[in-house]
């Protein structure tokens, strides 16, 4: 079994032109149409057996129309695609949008720190995030650089991310994207390798060599590394083949490519 962290897909109306300024916005290519039928194709050619879609507001007056094309998603009989809700700082309301999060069945809520123009140690995520842990809840953030704000300032770094776990007494159930921080792999080894988190492996495989993987994997513990994609933006296939060549072990690279994150996901 495959389950793949991170992915994204749009309502099929909206799909195509919101690919198409992300791809312009970030200058990257996508693997897929962002639909959810070409994750499907996508996951179906690759063998991937589940995949986790993760929202982004980059308003908050867009949560109750992704919330309901999320719990669309989540209806869907084969429960092939499970996906998160998108959560922003601004959202005024946000214990009772967290509890109807909670209510509705969904897993987790996903963050975007760079989108939502918020530093994740700021008081609002904060606060948001302190409600999330209570409800049991999975929060995925992007961390580190994201390539459509190139120079601006970073909102998520790992010196962030500790302030962050320092001021919520720690959070088991929060998950780092890109490795922890998207080119800021020296601070994260240093600040945040070891601490009681998740990181996934979404948009980083390729540009990283095997040693340093390997390192990463070695001082933060092979229980706490999510296999992911970001899928369009990466192939699935590709990824997966990466993960293989390393030759990690069996067991390492089961918990990896699957068991981490059934386990988080209790499926």
């Amino acid at each position: 079994m495959i389950i793949d962290f991170h992915t994204h897909i749009f309502p099929d109306k909206i799909a195509e032109a919101t690919i198409g300024a992300l791809s312009k916005s970030a200058g990257i290519p996508p693997h897929s149409d962002g639909m959810r039928s070409g994750l499907e194709k996508s996951m179906e050619k690759n063998g991937i057996d589940v995949s986790v879609n993760l929202p982004v507001l980059t308003k908050a007056t867009q949560f109750d129309s992704i919330f309901k094309f999320a719990s669309a998603l989540n209806g869907e009989a084969n429960h092939r695609i499970v996906s998160f809700a998108g959560f922003h700082p601004l959202i005024e309301d946000y214990e009772e949008k967290l509890m109807q999060v909670k209510e509705s069945g969904f897993l987790g809520i996903k963050l975007h720190p760079d989108y939502q123009g918020t530093f994740f140690d700021d008081e609002r995520y904060i606060d948001i995030l302190k409600i999330a842990k209570k409800l049991d809840l999975i929060t995925v953030t992007h961390a580190g650089f994201d390539g459509a704000f190139v120079g601006e300032e970073i909102k998520c770094t790992p010196k962030r991310a500790l302030r962050l776990l320092d001021a919520l007494g720690g959070y088991d159930k929060l998950v780092l994207a890109h490795l922890g921080g998207n080119e800021l792999y020296g601070d994260v080894y240093d600040l945040l390798a070891g601490e009681d988190v998740y990181f996934d492996t979404s948009y980083v495989l390729p540009f990283l060599a095997q040693a340093q993987v390997e390192k990463m994997i070695a001082k933060h513990g092979e229980d706490k590394i999510l296999f992911a994609t970001d899928s369009p933006w990466q192939d699935q296939g590709e990824m997966v083949g990466i993960i293989k060549s390393y030759n990690l072990g069996k067991d390492t690279e089961n918990k990896i490519l699957c068991e981490n994150a059934r386990k988080l996901l209790k499926i």
